[in-house]
């Protein structure tokens, strides 16, 4: 991830007041963050795909995105979505909950709960039952130029503090509503796949202690779906908190 570090601005502050510009949107708190790992070159996953639309569509509280990775790519079909980065992600979940292999489909909730990612009843019922994540983040845009790659403030601790001692890993994500490809080769090929909330960019935004902050971010490149603050215990660790923009 270290490469991605350029490609954002922080500067932290002590101002602890309101936004000092006048924003265009600001951010609503998910109760759960839904994970989905997935392929274009897995032939598995067409379904789990449907199953994410599908929830997306329907819950408005859950903050459902799609992971593309990168390690089926060599079985004829180069998934245009997929990143190392994101099979990163999923290879740190694996090592904290003890897996020995990584795999698609995968629907990883809350980053501490793995369910089948096509049990979208099952989906639905953990991410119900499972302590909603805190608000201790909200993200505001400063221009609703969705041409333009998102900028804004991510204030951090000023509603709800959480536990002294405690250090928080951010993630930065900007994602695309709803991406649809005809799959020529491959596992999948004459298939025309849709995908939900897909993750285009990810940005590391080191450490937080938990202490009131306010950071300005930039993504590289423009997004349509939204941009979501991911507050989590380490990489692979459960993720606590969240917050996201809809666009």
């Amino acid at each position: 991830m270290k490469q991605l570090r350029p490609l954002i601005i922080m500067l932290a502050t002590a101002y602890l007041g309101g936004f000092s510009t006048a924003y265009a949107a600001e951010s609503t708190s998910p109760r759960a963050v839904i994970e989905l790992y997935t392929s274009e070159g897995c032939n598995s996953c067409p379904p789990a795909d449907r199953v994410l639309y599908e929830l997306n569509q329907e819950r408005s509280d859950l903050l459902a995105l799609s992971f593309h990775v990168d390690y089926w790519n060599y079985l004829g079909w180069e998934d245009p979505f997929s990143s190392a980065a994101n099979t990163e992600r999923q290879r740190d979940y694996a090592g904290r909950m003890r897996e020995r292999y990584v795999y698609t489909p995968q629907v990883v909730i809350n980053g501490d709960h793995v369910v089948r990612a096509t049990a979208k009843n099952r989906i639905v019922t953990t991410s119900d039952e499972t302590t909603p994540l805190r608000e201790w983040a909200e993200l505001a845009l400063q221009s609703d130029d969705r041409a333009a790659p998102a900028s804004g403030k991510l204030k951090l601790g000023m509603v709800n503090t959480p536990p002294a001692g405690q250090s928080y890993q951010l993630w930065l994500i900007g994602f695309d509503r709803e991406q649809e490809r005809d799959v020529r080769s491959g596992e999948n090929a004459g298939r025309r796949l849709v995908h939900a909330n897909v993750v285009r960019e990810m940005i590391d935004l080191g450490q937080w202690d938990g202490q009131q902050r306010e950071l300005d971010f930039t993504l590289s490149q423009s997004c349509d779906g939204g941009v979501a603050i991911l507050v989590q215990e380490g990489r692979g660790g459960p993720v606590r908190s969240a917050s996201v923009i809809r666009f």
